[in-house]
């Protein structure tokens, strides 16, 4: 049975463009997970994922997954992406109006 004193629960911030949901800080074993408005027109920046996987949840607007700056992923509301690790990546607002999504990364375990 899980340990009702260890379940969090976070309200989702409505107006804030980066919120920290999740992390080692707030009781995980290892999974990162954030929420994230973009206006139009904005990114995150190019990043990797180095040893972790990812989940983003899209819960509103329109974007591009840009892979090593080259390959572009369009996405919409209501779908989920996963970007494998040492996978460099940048989300951008390609829509009118925001962009809204759930990041969840976990460290993914070592090929052997």
């Amino acid at each position: 049975m899980a340990d009702l004193l260890k379940v969090k629960i976070v309200k989702l911030e409505s107006g804030a463009r980066y919120q920290r949901l999740f992390n080692k800080d707030s009781g995980t074993s290892g999974m990162k997970s954030g929420h994230v408005i973009l206006k139009e027109g904005e990114e995150i920046g190019e990043h990797s994922t180095n040893d972790l996987e990812e989940a983003l949840v899209i819960l509103k607007g329109n974007g591009q997954l840009v892979i090593n700056n080259e390959d572009i992923v369009d996405f919409e509301a209501d779908t989920v992406l996963y970007v494998p690790p040492a996978t460099i990546h940048n989300v951008k607002n390609a829509g009118k109006g925001m962009l809204e999504y759930i990041f969840i990364t976990s460290y993914a375990p070592k090929k052997k």
